[in-house]
């Protein structure tokens, strides 16, 4: 598609169009909703104590007011351990859950997602987006910005009416569109004026914003000032075969909005060379050298406390710059085999999703060949020094959001996402502040914190519901919870602790989207029975705790 004279794909299909030359093609869309209840006239949270997503700590009990898809009222009902009096609560509700001893949250927001990937029909037949929106709602994702729309920006943006209509049991869509100026993915931008005329195509389609791998330094700087005058938000991977002209500071100081993955910051803080130490045998074009020569960037930069890795951090802070880590997707680089034996994919991985996963050739992500102890030592590094960078700037007062990009690297929907609470948390981030970035910092970030992202009156009534306090531990916001001993009985559990999902006033149960979830699963491979499934048994999604939540 780097041929000028080739016919131009519409503004926001090139991907589509370029992999559907190739037979691949987005997910089957999904049914008319069959889960969810309401949203009702008048809907009562009873008793909850509430985590704001603001960074304030718990406060309760209150009532929680909500009307269709708003939150009306938030009343503080008594003193914890004291009875409630009944004259202090609003009066009765539509319909009522009691919250009493539960918790109620923000729903979150993905800052960083994928509605599936064609590259998944490599191996087989996609999941439909109904696999993945259950997913995402299961694990209390009520929002999603959508980095790319490789199913094409027309079909993305189909999905983002129906959800916003709640005729799909999907979360909300921001929509973002590949810019395409990428040699080595697609071009058919070749000017500064062509990548303007781009810019203003995509607006007038209805996009929310711009996805870039990079750019010619010239094309992008245009695009990004046209972006800023049309009010389009925009992030960039900054990825190898850009970034030596266009790192993460560079493109900041163009007016991006949010810098993803880690990509363009360790070239930002090279003080010493303009290029990393490639290894003369390298080939961006083999997965395994793109990804190993990848953990090796922040050990050639500028080290924590120097003068530039000073200079830097602040430049990015008074700029006001976003970053969205997504530390999960790249975890499997630090311990394959941690990754590859996850609790969830003996149930929760799709046929199809899982044999992309395996070492091919030609396969993004799958790059297995010959992953070292080495490897994952450096990547460990890299970690280290990434980490404590998010960590500082976050302390600094600078903007870290909370994204996935599930889909890749044995990272599943929603078991991502909650796998990046927990990395968060690992980078330094108080649990508070990990909920922080993962629903009012994200919401920020999108341009619709003052429509959803905490808990106020007047905001969209996206919550989540626990029956026990999701900061004590982030594993159990996994669909197939943590493991604990009841030394009562002497037997394993899985404790789960999110059991409601509302998404604009409509009421989901998680473990019946599970449950949706699991036998979609099971579906993938009748036709494979012997095929290469997770090798794993006793399934977390059969235990005692599981079976009750279901039913309750």
């Amino acid at each position: 598609m780097s041929d000028p004279t080739q016919q131009q794909s519409e503004v926001g299909e090139e991907s589509r169009d370029v992999n559907a030359a190739k037979g691949w093609h987005p997910p089957s869309a999904p049914a008319p909703r069959d889960r969810g209840l309401g949203p009702f006239p008048r809907l009562i949270l009873r008793g909850a104590t509430i985590i704001d997503g603001t960074g304030a700590p718990p406060w309760g009990p209150v009532d929680i007011v909500i009307e269709n898809d708003r939150i009306t009222g938030l009343v503080n009902v008594g003193t914890p351990h004291k009875a409630i009096d009944p004259k202090r609560r609003p009066g009765p509700g539509d319909h009522e859950i009691d919250c009493h001893g539960k918790f109620v949250t923000p729903g979150f927001v993905d800052a960083h997602a994928h509605i599936g990937t064609p590259y998944h029909a490599m191996s087989g037949i996609v999941p439909p987006a109904d696999y993945i929106y259950r997913l995402w709602l299961a694990h209390g994702v009520t929002t999603v910005r959508e980095m790319g729309a490789m199913g094409g920006l027309g079909w993305t943006l189909e999905q983002r009416e129906l959800s916003a209509a709640n005729r799909i049991a999907a979360p909300r869509m921001v929509v973002h569109s590949v810019f395409p100026a990428v040699n080595d993915r697609v071009k058919t931008i070749h000017t500064p004026e062509q990548g303007r005329e781009w810019v203003r195509k995509l607006a007038a389609r209805g996009a929310d914003g711009i996805k870039f791998f990079g750019a010619p330094p010239a094309i992008m700087e245009a695009a990004l000032d046209e972006a800023a005058q049309l009010g389009l938000r925009s992030g960039c991977h900054h990825a190898q075969m850009a970034v030596t002209r266009v790192n993460a500071l560079k493109s900041a100081r163009w007016g991006l909005t949010s810098s993803e993955h880690y990509y363009g910051l360790p070239e930002a803080l090279f003080e010493d060379r303009v290029v990393q130490s490639f290894p003369t045998d390298y080939n961006y074009s083999d997965e395994y050298y793109r990804f190993a020569v990848a953990g090796q960037t922040f050990m050639q930069a500028a080290q924590p406390g120097s003068a530039k890795w000073r200079e830097v951090m602040d430049s990015f802070l008074e700029l006001g710059h976003t970053f969205v880590p997504t530390f999960n997707i790249y975890d499997a680089n630090r311990d394959l085999m941690r990754a590859r034996r996850a609790d969830w994919h003996d149930e929760y991985t799709w046929k199809a999703v899982w044999k992309y996963f395996q070492p091919q050739r030609g396969g993004h992500g799958a790059y297995w060949y010959r992953w070292s102890t080495t490897n994952e030592i450096e990547w460990k590094q890299n970690y280290r020094l990434w980490m404590q960078f998010i960590n500082e700037y976050k302390n600094l007062g600078g903007r870290v959001c909370a994204g996935s990009d599930s889909g890749f690297i044995f990272q599943i929907y929603g078991f991502g996402f909650v796998r990046e609470l927990e990395l968060l948390q690992e980078a330094g981030f108080h649990p508070i502040e990990v909920l922080r970035a993962a629903t009012s910092q994200s919401a920020a970030l999108l341009g619709i914190d003052d429509d959803t992202g905490s808990i106020d009156v007047q905001k969209r009534a996206d919550l989540l519901i626990h029956n026990q306090n999701p900061l004590t531990d982030f594993k159990l916001l996994f669909g197939t919870g943590a493991m604990r001993l009841n030394d009562a009985t002497a037997q394993v559990e899985w404790q789960r602790c999110l059991e409601t999902t509302i998404k604009s006033g409509v009421v989901y149960d998680t473990a019946e989207l599970l449950a949706d979830v699991r036998a979609m699963v099971q579906g993938s491979w009748a036709d494979d029975p012997d095929g290469e499934r997770p090798p794993f048994g006793g399934s977390p999604a059969g235990s005692p705790c599981d079976d009750a939540q279901a039913g309750a």
